[in-house]
């Protein structure tokens, strides 16, 4: 333990701000495909057409139980021995976004199926079609209940993307073991790169927690809808205003009779 910290860090300054930005494209671009596909997926499910569902569900539980570290290999170098050939960031956000996809589906598929049928035979009763009652009524609920989940699953994917290390990704991972083949301080290297990650996820999970609350407490998280709700809020403290001054008069009058 002496000798622990000689790495020169400043000499891997640029490498490893550069591994951090291709870590976070990795972690957006999957997560958005992942979140996309898991929704397609869940409403497949949903669907009252046996072929849909059948392949929603054949799909969910292949690749719920393949390893991703063997869908980051069929992808990258299967599919190139098949004549298709990827180059390393498509098929790293191909291989995260099919693996997580599938169980974003199940999460999206709880909550959708958690939003009470009253809800959508409201819907109904005002004249919304499929797609109003879908978009303003079951999937503001449904999202808020699939938040938990779907936090953990972003956490989850940030730190899978240290397994594209054995493609040579280039992300943090990738540019530790770099750094580890330069310099033979694979512990010093590996802690570091440990606590990367670390300063990564950790406010990321409670960023997410807090925003969890907030949807939980029924506050408002876009700016079209503050204002909706400060527009009632004033109004309802005018229409207020008037009625007590309404009550106030009266009172006058009755004590002046």
């Amino acid at each position: 333990m002496s000798g622990l910290f000689q790495v020169p860090w400043s000499d891997y300054q640029s490498d490893l701000l550069g591994a951090l930005g291709r870590t976070l494209s990795y972690t957006v671009v999957s997560f958005v495909g992942a979140v996309l596909l898991g929704l397609a997926v869940a409403l497949l499910r949903l669907s009252k057409a046996w072929p849909a569902r059948a392949v929603a569900a054949v799909y969910t539980e292949v690749f719920k139980n393949v390893p991703l570290l063997a869908i980051i290999f069929l992808t990258y170098f299967g599919l190139a021995s098949a004549g298709i050939r990827l180059d390393v960031f498509t098929a790293g956000c191909v291989s995260l976004v099919v693996f997580y996809a599938a169980y974003l589906s199940e999460i999206f598929r709880s909550a959708i199926s958690g939003v009470h049928t009253g809800q959508t035979e409201a819907g109904q009763a005002l004249g919304l079609g499929r797609a109003g009652i879908f978009s303003r009524i079951v999937l503001p609920q449904a999202v808020r209940q699939a938040l938990p989940g779907t936090n953990t699953m972003l956490v989850d994917l940030l730190k899978s993307t240290s397994l594209l290390v054995t493609v040579s990704a280039a992300e943090l991972m990738s540019e530790g073991r770099l750094i580890t083949s330069a310099t033979f301080r694979a512990l010093e290297v590996y802690l570091v790169i440990s606590a990367v990650y670390f300063a990564l996820c950790y406010p990321l999970s409670q960023l997410l927690l807090l925003l969890e609350r907030k949807v939980r407490a029924g506050v408002p998280l876009s700016p079209w809808r503050r204002r909706r709700l400060r527009a009632a809020r004033s109004l309802l403290a005018g229409d207020l205003d008037h009625g007590l001054g309404a009550g106030t008069d009266t009172d006058r009058k009755e004590a002046t009779v």
